[in-house]
């Protein structure tokens, strides 16, 4: 069960007199976070996996800690989880590093609501995209995704959870369908794993990315988790130190994965740092923290549906995510005059743009919304200030 709005709030140095409602673009970070990060950079500070004296040898069982924390906080196994720079660069691997089938394009169904990492990276990568619709609710139309899957298809790229309009895949249907047709389901984990379980095994897909900056965590690390067999299938995405077995100028044999996708000097704080996140949110509870953000949701709705003027997006059980649009009134001028000192409520940051996801937008036939999401830390006093903050924007927009 959640602790007190203050009592929570008092462990982000970063939430000090604001309402911030930006946690799906990244959270803000809690002070065991910080303090486990400044202790790797400062008094436990060595490299990892070459060194031969204590302190790195200490720092290298910390590191590998991490990589174990991160396989069972998704119910996987150490040896399938790959550090990655974020959610990006895990996606950009797959799409590049996935085997294809003889001369035959590789083919991806994608969704009209995934945000530009997953869609980006398979088109770079000369992957073939189909496009699965989206219900009227704003969900991944999975009837659709039936009718429209082959075995032709090699792979399934979805978002778990929409980061503009907050709705939650089936990902047991999605992998089922996945199996069906002899394709692989990679799931989009960065909004999902903030908030709910997340158990690989039980989903039944083929791989998993998250970002750690979104999980409360640094920045510049995430992770890939993919099925053992197809890892040891695919080969490096990087060439360099730490991903070899040996190397001659003549030829070079690489480690096993997850190694063999590490190249180089990896991202040691950062994954002292996103092993405590890890910690943080499961102490805090996943469930609860899903709850809590579920009653903001349904409050927030209520209370934007009561503006004329506005347009809500995405279902009502949203996760975490509430996105609009104001009638006469761009999104970024929203976002602007939210942030202006508002009286007794201060200031509101939100998101406003297409938030990395243009043909969502094109979908949708807007340019822009504003996005409110939520975190931990969110309670209705941040609610309470949202809308006086809206009722400023639309009396000054007349």
């Amino acid at each position: 069960m959640l602790m007190s709005r203050s009592s929570i709030r008092d462990q982000f140095p970063g939430l000090a007199n604001w309402h911030y409602l930006d946690t799906a673009a990244t959270a803000q970070k809690p002070q065991v976070v910080i303090d486990a990060m400044a202790s790797a950079m400062g008094r436990d500070y060595a490299t990892v996996h070459r060194g031969v004296y204590k302190r790195s040898a200490d720092m290298t069982v910390a590191f590998e800690a991490a990589r174990a924390r991160v396989a069972s906080f998704i119910c996987g196994q150490t040896d399938e989880i790959v550090f990655t720079k974020g959610a990006t660069e895990a996606i950009n691997l797959v799409a590049q590093c996935f085997p294809g089938c003889g001369d035959k394009p590789r083919r991806v169904l994608l969704s009209q609501l995934e945000h530009h990492s997953n869609i980006v990276p398979w088109q770079l990568a000369g992957w073939q995209i189909d496009v699965c619709p989206l219900t009227s609710d704003g969900r991944i139309d999975l009837d659709a995704a039936e009718a429209m899957l082959t075995t032709d298809f090699d792979m399934i790229a979805f978002a778990h959870v929409s980061n503009v309009l907050g709705s939650v895949l089936d990902v047991k249907r999605a992998a089922a369908l996945a199996r069906r047709v002899g394709a692989c389901l990679l799931l989009d984990g960065c909004q999902a794993v903030p908030r709910m379980p997340v158990n690989v095994a039980e989903i039944d897909c083929d791989f998993y990315v998250f970002s750690g900056h979104k999980l409360y965590g640094p920045t510049g690390i995430g992770a890939l988790w993919g099925r053992k067999a197809l890892l040891d299938a695919m080969p490096p995405y990087q060439g360099g130190g730490a991903m070899i077995d040996r190397v001659s100028f003549e030829a070079t044999t690489y480690a096993p994965a997850p190694q063999r996708f590490e190249a180089g000097t990896p991202m040691i704080a950062e994954a002292i740092g996103l092993h405590a996140a890890i910690d943080y949110v499961e102490t805090a509870e996943l469930e609860a923290i899903h709850a809590h953000e579920t009653a903001l949701v349904r409050q927030t709705r209520a209370a934007l549906s009561t503006f004329n003027s506005i347009r809500l997006f995405g279902p009502e059980d949203s996760a975490g995510i509430v996105s609009f649009t104001m009638e006469g009134v761009h999104p970024h001028d929203i976002g602007t005059i939210l942030d202006e000192a508002n009286g007794d409520f201060g200031r509101v940051a939100i998101r406003a743009g297409h938030h990395c996801a243009q043909p969502l937008m094109a979908h949708l036939g807007i340019p822009a919304t504003a996005r409110v999401s939520f975190g931990v830390y969110s309670d209705d006093s941040d609610i309470a200030a949202l809308v006086a903050g809206l009722g400023r924007v639309s009396r000054i927009f007349g």
